[in-house]
């Protein structure tokens, strides 16, 4: 079952509350794997060398309502009651408050940006009334550019630490799940046992993402809710037989004395503390996958109570078992009977959340990749049925190598949870800060609410941050310098992708130059379809000027193809070509705008390829069946008659509807989108431009006038001949240098730097999957 496919589950409301019930269960193997396997270390790693357990039990109290506190602030009151609320059509995650934001105000920094792309049905823009306040809010962010660039560095930054969490989740939940071994064996044989047996793990775990993971994805949750019960029944166990007054250090009283007697120490040990909140982020990440309701539903009736009953348990067991003191470890307080059971469990539980955490790195990279925020890489998608499944060979590897290496560089708890816990609450902090800009700009709240949301869990986090930030030296420093790395080249790749963007722009060539080509000028048209690729929505690119003049031919049928990201998470299949025609019909030539969502799942060559003719098809269909614009005042004050008299016609919206029990063909069309461009991408919205959607139905071509049908049917045919006649694909092979003069910085960032990266990524022909024998690539370069 595609659990991307929420409509699969029916919209009754007889049906309502099981569906919610049954993707609840589902999302305990998906959303809340990581969240669940952490009482195994947070107790480990708080009492890891900061404090020690006494004899007056005011470490393991304090830290128990410690554990509470943030468990209920931060996962159940932020993120299930406020951040889930914050979704982008359904989606979660960095880049959907990104998203979100860049849709309400013009702070976005992709190319190519158009007025048409506010018209899918996806773009959901809200406009209530604005409040001053707000308002000034939302102008203060657009007026000024570095406040565009500091935003896109927070979302990077966000999403590196995501990534960095995908090293250090399952080393750390691996880790801690086998060294419960330690108690079954001795200390010299424990420290060669473990690290081996946790490599072997990973390894296993990497090895086997090629295969996706809906073959054994069905696993997953029973595994999560086998885990869940195990630790709160254990959890009841020891309240009841050991110590059942421990509800009362859930008392923030209990804080106080904590921090009271341990001061400095305390405050050091939160670092081990916020471990309990680890995979919170999950939640609103893995939003897409299920609805709001029932990750409510799973975090708040299952999830939280069974985390709230195992760590009271481990509290009560360890209030009456002090010389356990030197020896904090939760298996301890798993009676031996049943240790062995509960070890397997624990294993299990930290694979399912650490292949949970490996699938959400793959995502985010794919998404970065689609706002052209990281070098091309190979996506592979696992499964036909379930929309979303990715495997990334490049990262998987990456991720691989770098866990085993902190697997065997740290070698403890303590480092482990360290730079785990500093990379989750940068995370945090990221969200918290969209989040409230989210309030201001798209629910339209005021500034002092989103402050107050701010001012609450930012100071919260950055408690917990600093905790972090004060281990550098012991593993807090990882992280950070995976997300320098990360961050740099991500900015990087943005930074030369629109320069070079800016370069295509500027030196665009003019529609009369290509209306002006012919045998007079020694330019012949070859039989075949050429497909020229471009980032541009409108003109004509250099590249393609280039082409004709090296090889003085082009194809009989040219069609310039722009593949392009728009800020929302899909674009509906009817509403993703943009198709209209570049000169006259005689001339044969036509431009594609392909819109993709950054989570939607890119085509591949063969039905790219078919999709793209019968798309023009329908396009000439329908701009030989509507009136001629000349004739309609209506048009001409729209701006068909300039746009026409400067070669390059208006855009429209092809997706046909085709129903089998009709005699006709339908094509949904939207027209009046504007394709002019600027080097700031800023368009002003027009009102007289507002889309005007119609249905066009053509029940029998002999309705169009008979010059005007001839003329439909020899474009059509000349299509198919050029069809048959085979495609090529024409792709620019680009090279980057900067500018003379540039600084010095600049010189290694783009001469070096970016240009590293281009070697050593997929190249554009792979990532279109375009064959060999197909490919014409020239070679272009952008001096930015």
């Amino acid at each position: 079952m595609d659990l991307g496919d929420k409509k699969c589950w029916g919209n009754s409301k007889k049906d309502s509350w099981r569906t919610k019930l049954v993707l609840a269960y589902q999302s305990l193997g998906v959303v809340y794997g990581d969240l669940s396997i952490s009482p195994i270390y947070v107790y480990k790693s708080t009492f890891a060398e900061d404090i020690h357990h006494s004899e007056t039990n005011e470490e393991i109290f304090g830290v128990l309502s410690f554990v509470f506190w943030t468990l209920t602030l931060v996962p159940l009151f932020k993120y299930v009651f406020i951040v889930l609320r914050a979704d982008d059509n359904g989606e979660g995650g960095t880049f959907a408050l990104y998203s979100s934001i860049c849709r309400h105000a013009k702070v976005s920094l992709l190319p190519n940006r158009q007025i048409a792309d506010e018209s899918l049905s996806t773009y959901k823009l809200q406009q209530p009334p604005e409040r001053e306040n707000g308002s000034k809010v939302k102008i203060l962010l657009e007026k000024h550019k570095t406040l565009h660039t500091a935003l896109l560095i927070l979302v990077l930054l966000g999403t590196c630490m995501v990534i960095g969490d995908g090293v250090l989740t399952p080393v750390i939940s691996v880790f801690s799940a086998v060294s419960g071994l330690e108690l079954s064996m001795s200390k010299a044989h424990h420290e060669y046992a473990v690290i081996p047996i946790t490599c072997f793990i990973l390894v296993c775990l990497f090895a086997l993402q090629h295969y996706g993971t809906h073959r054994v994805g069905f696993l997953f949750a029973p595994i999560v809710l086998l885990w869940l019960l195990c630790i709160s029944g254990l959890g009841l166990y020891n309240i009841f037989f050991w110590n059942p007054h421990v509800y009362k250090a859930l008392s923030p009283y209990y804080m106080y004395k904590f921090l009271k007697k341990t001061k400095k120490r305390g405050w050091m040990s939160l670092g081990g503390i916020l471990l309990c909140i680890t995979g919170s982020e999950a939640m609103f990440a893995d939003l897409g996958h299920f609805s709001y309701a029932a990750i409510q539903i799973a975090f708040t009736f299952l999830v939280y109570p069974a985390l709230l009953l195992g760590y009271m348990g481990q509290a009560a067991y360890l209030s009456k078992n002090h010389q356990m003191a030197d020896d904090i470890s939760y298996y301890v307080s798993v009676p031996e009977s049943v240790r062995w059971p509960v070890l397997v469990i624990a294993i299990l539980a930290s694979v399912v959340g650490s292949q949970a955490i490996i699938s959400g790195t793959f995502s985010i990279i794919n998404q970065s990749q689609s706002l052209s925020c990281f070098p091309r890489v190979k996506v592979v998608h696992t499964s036909d049925k379930k929309h979303g499944q990715i495997y990334i060979p490049e990262i998987n590897w990456i991720l691989m190598i770098l866990c085993i290496a902190v697997t065997v560089g740290f070698r403890d708890i303590k480092h482990m949870g360290n730079a785990s816990g500093l990379a989750v609450m940068a995370v945090m902090l990221v969200t918290t800060c969209l989040t409230s800009l989210v309030i201001i700009l798209c629910w339209h709240k005021p500034p002092i609410l989103a402050l107050c949301f701010l001012l609450f869990f930012g100071s919260i986090e950055l408690l917990y941050f600093s905790a972090s930030l004060v281990k550098f030296r012991e593993g807090a420093w990882l992280p950070i310098l995976l997300a320098l790395i990360l961050v740099t080249i991500m900015f990087l790749w943005h930074y030369a992708t629109t320069k070079k963007y800016e370069y295509d722009l500027q030196n665009k060539v003019s529609l009369e130059w290509l209306l002006a080509l012919g045998p007079s000028l020694g330019i012949s048209r070859v039989p075949g379809i050429g497909l020229v690729f471009t980032d541009l929505t409108s003109g004509i690119p250099a590249n393609f000027s280039r082409f004709v003049t090296n090889l003085p031919a082009f194809h009989r049928v040219l069609v310039f193809v722009c593949v392009k990201s728009v800020p929302v998470p899909f674009v509906p299949p009817a509403e993703r070509y943009l198709m209209g025609r570049v000169g006259p019909p005689s001339f044969r030539s036509y431009r594609c705008i392909i819109r993709y969502g950054y989570r939607d799942v890119h085509q591949d060559v063969d039905s790219f390829e078919s999709e793209l003719v019968n798309r023009i098809a329908d396009f000439i269909c329908y701009d030989w069946s509507r009136p001629d614009p000349t004739s309609d005042p209506d048009n001409e004050e729209d701006g068909f008659q300039s746009t026409r008299s400067s070669g390059e016609y208006r855009l429209a919206v092809i997706g046909p509807t085709f129903d089998p029990d009709e005699n006709m063909q339908q094509f949904s069309v939207s027209v009046g989108f504007q394709t002019t461009e600027s080097i700031s991408d800023i368009v002003e919205m027009d009102p007289r431009n507002r889309t005007r959607r119609v249905t066009f139905a053509v029940d029998d071509p002999n309705d169009l006038d008979e010059p005007k049908h001839i003329q439909m049917r020899e474009e059509l045919q000349d299509l198919l001949d050029a069809q048959q006649s085979g495609t090529a694909f024409i792709l620019g092979h680009s090279h980057v240098k900067s500018k003379q003069g540039s600084s010095v910085f600049k010189r290694l960032a783009i001469n070096i730097g970016y240009n590293f990266l281009r070697r050593n990524c997929r190249g554009p022909d792979v990532v279109l999957k375009v064959p060999p024998a197909s490919l014409l690539e020239v070679g272009m370069v952008y001096v930015v």
